[in-house]
């Protein structure tokens, strides 16, 4: 156990906070690649959104920069609208 309490809260906080990021993250990619494996064009932009909307709730809970967060949706929206319609 941690001498201090206060380093013991840090440790408790930091591993609730890592749970977290990782379930957000987690979120972000498994949407990410729904968006780009999605196979009609109406799925692939529902998708799209689905995908803009995890990618901004990361962003706004900080768990990714919010720069990256608009790289992510840039990329991802330029390859579903690239991808040949059937």
């Amino acid at each position: 156990m941690r001498k201090h309490i206060s380093v013991a809260k840090r440790h408790r906080q930091s591993l609730v906070r890592n749970r977290r990021n990782r379930a957000v993250k987690s979120n972000v990619r498994a949407a990410v690649k729904a968006a780009t494996s999605a196979s009609s064009p109406e799925a692939r932009e529902l998708a799209l959104r689905e995908a803009a909307s995890a990618v901004d709730h990361a962003a706004t809970k900080r768990v990714i920069h919010k720069n990256k967060a608009a790289r992510i949706k840039s990329r991802l929206a330029r390859k579903v609208r690239a991808t040949p319609k059937p």
